[in-house]
Parts: C-alpha cells; structure tokens; sequence
C-alpha cells in the first residue's frame, strides 16, 4: 500500500476571492499541509500569508496575549499596532469574550483602535488553548464596510479550529 503524497498549498490571487465558499473550500484542503511546522510562530505567518493570498484583505494577523497585552505577531498588510491593551479595541474585545467579533464599520464601535485610517470593517477570532484561555486573537481589516458576514466567521473560525494546536505555543 502507498502512502498519499503530502497536501500541497497552491496559492490563490485576489481575483479568486469573488466566489468566497469556493475560496474557503480551497484554503480547507490546504491549510493542513501547511501548517505543519513545529514552531507555532512560522505557522501562524504561513497561515497569516495565505488568507491574505486567498482574499487580499487589507490587513492579516495575529496578536498575541503577553500578560495584560495583546502583542503583534506574525501578519500580512501594512504596519500595524504594536501593542494593545486589554480594554479597548476590536482584538481586546474577541480576547476578553473569548468570541468573535465582527464588526461591519469600525467606526461605530466603541473604542476601536484605528491602526489603518484605510480600515472600515474588520473581524476578530479568538485562539483558545486545551485549558479556555486565550492565546492568540486572529484579526483580519478590510477596507471595504460591511465586508464580512457570518459565514466569514464560521469559515475562518473552522480553518483556524482545524490547525488551532500548531498556531499556538505547546506550552500552553
């Protein structure tokens, strides 16, 4: 009996985004051979990297919880924020709820921190450890309003509940 050959990531274009299920469908089959490193930090940018390929979104990435902070990761866009405190903004929102957080126009939620003046709607997922806690937040920015939906957030929460364990640290 031969093994099946690894899953090969293949890179999509922006313009592929137009049919979202079929852009989510893709990034399913494969997602899992690419994150697959030991090092959570070098999956966490692969990952990062390949929703921004599949989707051209503004701004993708991930912030980190470090005590009462939440600390830049690994992304993809322009720059971003470098530290975020716990009581204010859309990540510190999804981190303090341990739920995502859509927010269809950043500037009627309270509190947002504006890292991008480009950024209008934006979408924050919490990466939760064995234990309930917090790790990570997932954020994604566009700058189109009301760019994403609740199918956004089932998909990109079940792309990120499939590989979950190699994004976060093993310690946790």
């Amino acid at each position: 009996m031969h093994a099946l050959p690894p899953r090969k990531f293949v890179p999509m274009t922006h313009s592929d985004f137009s049919d979202r299920a079929k852009t989510y469908a893709q990034l399913k089959h494969s997602i899992v051979g690419l994150i697959c490193d030991r090092d959570p930090i070098a999956n966490q940018a692969n990952f990062s990297a390949a929703i921004f390929a599949a989707t051209g979104w503004h701004w993708v990435g991930f912030y980190r919880v470090e005590g009462d902070e939440l600390v830049l990761g690994p992304f993809q866009g322009p720059v971003a924020c470098t530290r975020l405190h716990r009581d204010q903004g859309v990540c510190s929102a999804a981190w303090r709820t341990a739920k995502s957080v859509l927010v269809p126009d950043v500037e009627t939620f309270p509190g947002h921190i504006a890292c991008s003046a480009m950024s209008r709607s934006e979408i924050a997922i919490p990466l939760v450890d064995a234990r309930g806690r917090v790790q990570a937040v997932f954020d994604i920015d566009s700058v189109e309003i009301d760019d994403f939906s609740a199918e956004d957030a089932r998909e990109l929460e079940a792309l990120l509940n499939e590989v979950c364990d190699a994004l976060l640290p093993s310690h946790s």
